[in-house]
């Protein structure tokens, strides 16, 4: 497996992926309260019982020192022309199913939705990540998040993608398990 560092990604004249680092803790912070609850969906890891800032802090941190080296990729989604914080897209290597090497997950604060900048996001990770190599990329979506999925569906359909059960897993967010739908595309050079 090749191991990129995380770099930035402009996408067009609104929208450019950074790296994240601690430095977008204020702006994170403020996009997770801005989109409570429907974000704990993006990140079932965060416990709302807890401070919420250490465990985005602790999040950033991971984050930026495993982009360095390759085994994580995070970035955050900003409208470069104010630099506002939209939301972030990125990979862990956290899979369900037996075919993926990595797993896709996103999430677009509320005041930003409707704007295509989800699926934008997507179409730009997923190429980045296939310039170096082909590989199977996950994408795992709660039925019940009408809106996700569609996103999700469209973006299998546009890649070529597939419905893989076998990487369907429950996932408990707020204290509610709900069982989420696994996805995969095949990433590579000439891919779509």
């Amino acid at each position: 497996m090749v191991r990129r560092t995380t770099s930035s990604i402009r996408i067009d004249d609104n929208l450019v992926l950074r790296p994240v680092k601690l430095d977008y803790a204020e702006e994170l912070i403020e996009a997770f309260e801005e989109t409570w609850p429907e974000v704990s969906r993006a990140m079932p890891w965060i416990n709302p019982e807890r401070s919420i800032p250490p465990q985005i802090e602790d999040f950033l941190e991971e984050s930026e020192r495993l982009g360095r080296t390759g085994r994580m990729h995070h970035w955050a989604m900003i409208r470069p022309w104010d630099n506002g914080f939209l939301g972030l897209i990125g990979y862990d290597n956290v899979t369900r199913s037996s075919v993926a090497k990595w797993n896709l997950g996103y999430w677009v604060r509320s005041s930003a939705q409707r704007h295509g900048f989800a699926r934008k996001s997507i179409n730009a990770v997923l190429s980045w990540m296939g310039e170096a190599e082909s590989m199977m990329i996950e994408l795992k979506v709660d039925p019940l998040n009408l809106a996700g999925q569609g996103t999700v569906l469209q973006t299998v359909r546009d890649w070529n993608g597939e419905r893989c059960v076998s990487g369907d897993s429950a996932v408990t967010v707020a204290g509610v398990r709900t069982v989420h739908e696994c996805h995969v595309i095949q990433v590579g050079p000439g891919k779509p």
